[in-house]
C-alpha cells in the first residue's frame, strides 16, 4: 500500500498571515505520505524560490524533491512540486505545459516504489471553468501518449461543482478517492483538492488531515489516500 497526499501549502502563509515553512513541514510529517503533490510551493515573484528550503527537507524529513530543472531556485514548476521518500527511485520526470491565461502547469514523475512502478502527476488548475476543462483535456491527452503505467493524479482542481466540468472529464478515465472537504481550512466547505487513480490501482482509506497545525498552516487542508496495485 502506498500513501499519497496533496497539499496547497499557500507558500507557507497560514491563516494567521504568518509565513512559517517549519509549520508546513510539521503538517507534512503528520500526514506521513510516501508521495506528496504540493501546490504554491514556490514564491510567486522574482526567482520563484522554493519556500521549503533544501536543508529543511534534507535534515528534517524523509522526503526529497523531484528536480524538474525549470528554475534554479524553484522546487517545481509554476508552484507545483512533488516530494517522494528518499529511498524511492525516480525513473523520469517532466514539467507539463498547460493552456492558460495565467501561469499554470503540472508536474509528473515516474517512480519505482516497493519494487513497483507508479506515475504521479500534480496539478493546480485555473480559476476559470472553461480553462480548467482545457487543462484537463491537455493532461489527459499527454497521458494517453505515454506507455501504460499505474497513475495517480492529484492537486488543487479549483472545481466547486460536485461532478461537472473537469471532474466529469477526469472521471471518464480515473476514479476519485473519497477524501472530503478541504477548503477553507478553518471551516471546510468545498472539495477543491482531489486525488484520482487509474483503473489498475485500487483506492483504500482516504481522508482530509485536519489537525490544529493543518488548520492554521494554510487555507487548504491536506488530502490523502492509500492506493495499491491490483
Amino acid at each position: 500500500m502506498i500513501k499519497v497526499a496533496s497539499y496547497n501549502m499557500r507558500k507557507s502563509i497560514g491563516t494567521d498571515r504568518r509565513r512559517r515553512p517549519e509549520r508546513t513541514l510539521e503538517v507534512l510529517l503528520e500526514v506521513g505520505a510516501d508521495v506528496i503533490a504540493l501546490q504554491e510551493a514556490d514564491r510567486r515573484f522574482g526567482a520563484r524560490e522554493a519556500v521549503l528550503a533544501h536543508h529543511l527537507l534534507a535534515e528534517h524529513s524523509p522526503w526529497k524533491a523531484v528536480q524538474f530543472g525549470m528554475r534554479a531556485r524553484s522546487m517545481g514548476w509554476h508552484g507545483n512540486a512533488l516530494l517522494v521518500r528518499k529511498e524511492a527511485e525516480i525513473l523520469s520526470c517532466a514539467a507539463l505545459h498547460l493552456p492558460t491565461l495565467e501561469p499554470r502547469g503540472a508536474v509528473m514523475a515516474e517512480l519505482r516504489m516497493h519494487g513497483r512502478p507508479l506515475r504521479v502527476l500534480g496539478m493546480h488548475l485555473d480559476l476559470s471553468g472553461l480553462w480548467r476543462r482545457r487543462q484537463a483535456h491537455a493532461i489527459l491527452t499527454q497521458l494517453a501518449n505515454l506507455p501504460a503505467m499505474p497513475t495517480v493524479m492529484m492537486g488543487d482542481l479549483n472545481e466547486w461543482s460536485a461532478e461537472r466540468g473537469c471532474l466529469r472529464d477526469f472521471a471518464q478515465h480515473f476514479a476519485f478517492a473519497p477524501t472530503g472537504k478541504s477548503f477553507h481550512a478553518r471551516r471546510p466547505m468545498a472539495r477543491l483538492d482531489r486525488i484520482m487513480a487509474s483503473p489498475d490501482l485500487a483506492i483504500g482509506d482516504a481522508g482530509v488531515h485536519c489537525s490544529l497545525a493543518a488548520r492554521t498552516a494554510s487555507d487548504h487542508l491536506p488530502v490523502w489516500a492509500e492506493v495499491r496495485h491490483r
